[in-house]
């Protein structure tokens, strides 16, 4: 275990080696010196349109006022009417383009079919953790992924979809940070947050979080500041446990090690081979810590530690169907 600590740290030396990306100079960005976001300017939200992909899938565009962009986000619902709860799944570091990886290398559509249950997959936000930056970025654009999510986003859903009001949110990876994150700044909006493979504390998480988003050739310093900044602490997940209290509380990690998923021929999981277990024996230590101190302030959860398991896509499926049975009841789903 100690060995694959060590080599997940050196990947994400690694990575901060890379060619530095320059903080860029001018209106809109930021100094790596600066703190704090310029005043927004927001614009009116509107739905662009709606396809119907199936009976059970739908396909929306929207424009958001916030980011000053048109965002695509897919919808699993019941092929009937009637109210029910929604449910938000967040993608990784490197989302899918046309539509959400949850549906492209999981079996989340066959899974929630027949549930009682909306399940809203935004699509793209690469290396921008659902966040609001700081500052638009030369790369990534305007990155406002938080006044999207529980600002312009649920009224959507809620209208087009007959959403009751009940949310719940998860995600794996960068989407599962983002999870905890929302729901620790947002705590009015979920009854319950669920992480793959996340590591919802930056203390364990800052220097890799910069590495990712440094590595896409975008500036990390534009998302939270530096280290140091207040920003980082005001979207600790850690550092606000409090918040999460009378939520359902799901997280899952493996330990790095090989298990059955690695004999499957499959196309996500040559980055595991080489990368996948190393960042899993990472994530480990973090969702552990992170348990401590939801313990320590009383606040049940269910942890799932798995024997085996590396950062890849077949132990992601299997986790989403573990954590339904925490997720679901809590937003009242079948």
């Amino acid at each position: 275990m100690r060995g694959l600590v060590v080599a997940a740290t050196v990947i994400v030396l690694a990575m901060l080696l890379a060619p530095p990306v320059a903080a860029q100079s001018g209106a809109g960005s930021s100094g790596l010196g600066s703190s704090g976001p310029p005043p927004a300017i927001p614009g009116p939200t509107v739905l662009l349109g709606r396809n119907e992909l199936t009976p059970s899938r739908s396909a929306l565009w929207i424009h958001s006022g916030a980011m000053q962009r048109d965002i695509a986000v897919q919808v699993l619902h019941p092929a009937g009417a009637g109210a029910r709860p929604s449910f938000y799944l967040l993608d990784g570091l490197d989302p899918g383009v046309d539509q959400s990886t949850w549906t492209n290398a999981t079996d989340a559509e066959r899974f929630f079919a027949g549930r009682n249950v909306n399940v809203v997959l935004p699509i793209g936000g690469l290396a921008g953790y659902y966040t609001d930056w700081n500052f638009p970025d030369p790369v990534l654009g305007t990155y406002k992924w938080e006044t999207f999510l529980t600002r312009e986003l649920p009224p959507i859903i809620d209208r087009e979809f007959a959403g009751n009001g009940v949310n719940a949110i998860g995600g794996l990876s960068m989407g599962g940070h983002a999870a905890f994150t929302l729901a620790t700044r947002n705590p009015w909006l979920y009854r319950a947050v669920a992480g793959y493979s996340a590591c919802p504390d930056n203390g364990f998480a800052q220097l890799p979080m910069m590495a990712s988003i440094a590595f896409r050739r975008a500036n990390p310093a534009n998302m939270w500041g530096l280290p140091g900044d207040p920003t980082w602490s005001a979207h600790d997940p850690a550092l606000n446990v409090g918040a999460l209290r009378g939520k359902a509380i799901y997280l899952w990690t493996g330990n790095g090690m090989p298990g059955p998923h690695e004999f499957e021929l499959k196309p996500q999981l040559p980055e595991a081979i080489f990368l996948g277990g190393p960042i899993e024996a990472y994530v480990l230590p973090c969702v552990a810590a992170f348990a401590a101190r939801l313990g320590a302030a009383r606040i049940p959860a269910r942890v799932a530690y798995r024997p085996t398991g590396t950062h890849s896509w077949p132990y992601w499926q299997d986790a989403l169907h573990d954590s339904w049975a925490t997720i679901g009841p809590a937003i009242g789903a079948r």
